[in-house]
């Protein structure tokens, strides 16, 4: 009768913690995800029916057009903020959300399991710890947060030389969250890896340039005034996916099979999709008082919304050298495709 008991305490705490405060890491990282896409299309939307309400009055004479250049110029930044402020926000939790993780803070199935051990024998507690640690070796599927970061630069018809962008200024940084689940139930050798991302590229143009939009063209011009230091960055919220080969291998543990991730030489080949959060300038350059300026410029600068492109990384254990391309082009309808590409380093933490 007591260890009725204990089982079914265990089961309505566990049931009731589902129920009322605890959802999985996946689907707290996926809700986040999808409010970061909808806060871009919210604004984005908001801001078609605010330009559109500008040329309305701009047909029936009551604003000119200089002042309606002006009005859609002021809603743009305005959307830009809101867009920028609302995603980081989104972007706190997430990282709050990692951390939670780490830190052993969100419940999963397995506290049942820890109620039934530390209950039903109190004198051995390393009961837990075993079944933890078969769980571990045994899952089909784990989870890594991934921080990655290298040199960045753009590919102009299929070639990175002679680039109008600083090799060693230019650089990406990415970080996210992956599932890692092994395809074959009895080989540990592929596995197919997913998730999603945050990617920041940077591009530093060469011989006092920036970027200026010219219509449905977005071009590098000489600045008129000295330029300290010239930067082009867009962020993007992506779903990479890869294929991996993990030769860390099996050890046997009597007549069981224990199959080990991120021990030894890693493979992955895939590639990524998702779509354009922000595009911003930042200009550092001094002005005729002798004050130093810091300025930023957010604008659609005509990048494409949508990109897509193949990624492969090669490694040991946690850390892998990187490599990623953009097939989509960075802008719509430039004369000149201009793809990103990128290579660095990649940690896979579990």
């Amino acid at each position: 009768m007591r260890n009725f008991t204990i089982y079914l305490t265990g089961f309505l705490c566990l049931f009731l913690s589902k129920v009322f405060s605890q959802e999985t890491f996946e689907s707290r990282a996926k809700t986040i995800a999808t409010k970061i896409e909808n806060i871009t299309k919210e604004e984005k939307a908001g801001l078609k029916e605010e330009i559109e309400a500008v040329n309305i009055e701009l047909e029936k004479g009551v604003i000119t057009k200089e002042q309606a250049d002006e009005k859609k110029l002021k809603l743009a930044e305005s959307r830009a903020k809101a867009i920028e402020f609302r995603i980081s926000q989104a972007q706190n939790e997430l990282v709050t959300l990692v951390q939670e993780k780490v830190d052993g803070k969100i419940a999963t199935k397995d506290d049942f399991n820890y109620f039934i051990f530390s209950k039903s024998n109190g004198k051995n507690h390393d009961k837990y710890q075993k079944y933890q640690d078969s769980i571990k070796n045994f899952r089909r599927t784990t989870s890594q947060f991934v921080f990655a970061l290298g040199l960045n630069n753009l590919a102009t018809n299929k070639a990175v030389a002679n680039s109008d962008y600083r090799y060693l200024g230019s650089h990406f940084y990415e970080w996210g969250v992956t599932a890692n689940t092994r395809i074959f139930k009895n080989s540990n050798l592929l596995h197919a890896k997913y998730g999603m991302s945050v990617m920041y590229n940077n591009l530093r143009p060469t011989d006092n340039r920036y970027f200026v939009e010219s219509g449905y063209q977005t071009n590098l011009e000489s600045s008129p005034v000295h330029l300290d230091d010239s930067r082009f960055r867009n962020v993007y919220l992506v779903a990479p996916i890869h294929l991996e080969f993990d030769f860390s291998g099996t050890d046997k543990k009597g007549d069981k099979t224990i199959f080990k991730t991120h021990q030894s030489f890693r493979v992955g080949l895939g590639g990524y999709a998702g779509a354009n959060l922000k595009s911003k300038q930042i200009l550092f350059y001094e002005d005729s008082d002798g004050h130093d300026v810091k300025q930023r410029i957010k604008g659609n600068y005509n990048t494409t919304d949508f990109i897509y492109g193949a990624s492969a990384y090669v490694g040991y254990k946690a850390v892998s050298l990187y490599a990623k391309y953009d097939i989509s082009p960075l802008f719509n309808d430039n004369t000149v495709d201009q793809n990103n590409v990128s290579l660095g380093l990649r940690f896979d933490i579990n």
